[in-house]
């Protein structure tokens, strides 16, 4: 069972930046892909981001050209660099891993949250 543990979170004003940290412990196997998902409240869990194992690194629209996703090469570790955020950004932040697709994430954090501000 792959764990996931996120840091990083925390409270930063509108047009500030974060940096949150996922670290992944006690793999089965090769993880093919990791990825950044978010939730905010009363809302549907929204995407954020995606890497796969052969480097390839996809980006929600809400995030493109403020967000930058960077893992290791072990896929042990990966982070999301937020920047310009948005009172929009505000959501729990969750890191996932997939086994086999980026379709479906089998392993999942615990969840960090991001509050922006006015």
């Amino acid at each position: 069972q792959v764990q996931l543990v996120e840091s990083g979170g925390g409270s930063v004003q509108a047009g500030g930046s974060l940096r949150l940290s996922c670290a992944a412990s006690r793999s089965p196997g090769r993880i093919y892909c990791m990825s950044w998902f978010r939730q905010a409240p009363g809302k549907e869990r929204e995407w954020v981001a995606s890497h796969k194992i052969h480097g390839k690194t996809d980006y929600a629209d809400s995030g493109k050209g403020r967000f930058a996703s960077s893992r290791d090469r072990a896929m042990n570790t990966l982070s999301l660099q937020m920047n310009s955020l948005k009172l929009e950004d505000t959501a729990m932040y969750y890191c996932a891993a997939a086994m086999r697709t980026c379709a479906t994430h089998d392993y999942w954090g615990q969840g960090i949250q991001v509050t922006v501000s006015s």
